[in-house]
């Protein structure tokens, strides 16, 4: 790879992350509604009233730790820095955060159906919830930050500010 001159010893792609923050946002957003889709799906495919199979196990495990380690990710990285960048934020950033409270005790109670093998159908009850709660979240956080993380100079990997994802 080849030096950028807007990025001394880097690469045009590491520059554009440090300028891109919601860019970055919105598509790990995109990425947990299909991982949200897919583990539906596999939802759909079982029988209602039988224990979930271990195939649906795993898609709604998976959400979960997508999920988390996106929230993880940004209370840890993210929220610190828009707060010192934007210290007038600090009441977005804590209803933020207590959102991410929520949605943690709801994958919890998620992970517990799931790990009981609860029935496709009350595991689909718990994901419609988590997802109706989710979808508010990132349309509010989108709303509130994507034009200060278009702008926020932050110099760290994707997955350590966004989650592994």
């Amino acid at each position: 790879m080849t030096a950028s001159p807007l990025a001394p010893g880097g690469n045009q792609r590491e520059t554009d992350r440090l300028i891109a923050w919601g860019d970055e946002l919105r598509e790990v957003h995109q990425r947990l509604r299909t991982a949200l889709q897919v583990a539906r799906t596999s939802l759909e495919s079982g029988a209602e009233d039988r224990p979930a199979s271990r195939d649906i196990l795993l898609f709604c495990h998976g959400f979960c730790t997508a999920l988390t380690g996106h929230h993880q990710g940004e209370d840890r990285r993210l929220f610190p820095a828009v707060e010192e960048a934007h210290p007038e934020l600090t009441g977005v950033l804590r209803k933020l955060t207590e959102d991410h409270v929520l949605i943690s005790q709801l994958l919890e109670d998620l992970e517990s159906a799931v790990t009981s093998a609860d029935t496709p159908k009350h595991l689909a009850s718990r994901l419609d919830g988590i997802a109706a709660i989710m979808e508010s979240h990132f349309q509010y956080e989108e709303r509130q930050l994507l034009a200060i993380l278009d702008s926020l100079q932050l110099d760290a990997p994707p997955h350590d500010v966004l989650g592994p994802l």
